[in-house]
């Protein structure tokens, strides 16, 4: 029927694997509900797509198929910004003493989309795109860096946790308006376990306890110092310096006898942690690219592939104990 013209392609081995194109139909006969129109490939069995040199997928229109089939030109235009984003802030936040980002990494992977010059998987819609499923979502990088730019608002939400882990570093910056950390129920804790906490402020800083005590406690001297006063706390000593005077404004000053307060320092958690290299038991060569299994001594599993070196991840543990470290 002219103006309801349609293709399938259909088999009923392993269920059903279908190509329908143009005006969608179901197969109810003699009238057959439409379903749709455009293209539909599905299957009930498996279904794979690959592309040796490349995929480009778009929701771009282009109307009667006028344009090259690598037409990705509103694509660069996009990625090329993203990587502009990326690198200006970056650099903004090195020039503020703050670790920079990885925009290297990502103009490497600009040469790589653009025109599909290695085998990639470029996806563009103009109006968005959407990844949901009810089970989880994973998004890695084996071996390089993973980028998430935003023109405007990036947004992490989660109904329980969000657990943000660095193997070397955790770097924040906030360029112009500040930067805010809340924990409405619960403590909020701050730790430096194999170094130091130091905090700065170009103007005030403000320490206030609502509705408890402040206690601040070091296990070898706290020196308390402004224009060249100061107070030190050490060896259970109190010495007062200043080269004005000292004013001491109270009703009543008593002296008694001596008196101490034990006040413990935490002791902050040492983990343990380390690469290995698989090797060739006869000629001690490296074996890069082999997978391996890593079983620590309380029972945690770690699988992988090494890399072109043939270390491993690193892997780590609360206390130093064998592992038994398999490779295939």
């Amino acid at each position: 029927e002219r103006g309801k013209e349609h293709i399938k392609l259909s088999t009923e081995y392993g269920g059903k694997s279908q190509l329908n194109l143009g005006h969608l139909v179901d197969g109810q006969r003699p009238h057959p509900n439409q379903r749709g129109e455009g293209f539909e490939l599905r299957t009930d069995d498996w279904g794979a797509i690959r592309a040796g040199k490349g995929l480009f997928i778009s929701a771009d229109q282009q109307t009667k198929a006028s344009g090259q089939q690598l037409d990705m030109s509103a694509v660069i235009e996009q990625l090329e910004t993203a990587l502009s984003i990326a690198k200006s802030l970056s650099k903004a936040a090195e020039i503020s003493q703050g670790k920079p980002g990885d925009s290297a990494g990502q103009a490497v992977l600009n040469q790589v989309l653009e025109g599909l010059k290695k085998p990639g998987i470029l996806m563009h819609a103009p109006q968005g795109i959407g990844i949901i499923s009810p089970e989880t979502v994973r998004v890695a990088s084996g071996h390089h860096s993973v980028g998430v730019i935003a023109g405007k608002n990036a947004d992490i939400s989660a109904l329980k946790d969000i657990t943000a882990v660095g193997g070397e570093s955790v770097s924040l910056f906030a360029q112009r308006s500040g930067m805010k950390l809340f924990a409405h129920q619960g403590k909020l804790e701050i730790q430096a376990q194999d170094d130091e906490l130091s905090a700065l402020a170009k103007k005030d800083i403000d320490i206030t306890s609502a509705e408890g005590k402040v206690t601040i406690n070091a296990s070898r001297e706290i020196v308390l110092s402004s224009g060249g006063g100061y107070i030190r706390i050490k060896d259970g000593n109190i010495e007062l310096g200043c080269p004005g005077n000292i004013l001491l404004k109270a009703a009543n000053v008593q002296k008694i006898g001596a008196e101490n307060i034990n006040a413990p320092v935490p002791v902050l958690p040492r983990g343990f942690s380390g690469f290995f290299t698989l090797k060739d038991q006869d000629s001690g060569q490296a074996l890069p690219h082999k997978r391996y299994r890593i079983t620590t001594a309380d029972g945690q599993v770690f699988e992988g592939v090494s890399d072109e070196n043939g270390k491993t991840v690193e892997i780590h543990t609360s206390t130093p104990d064998k592992l038994n470290i398999e490779h295939f």
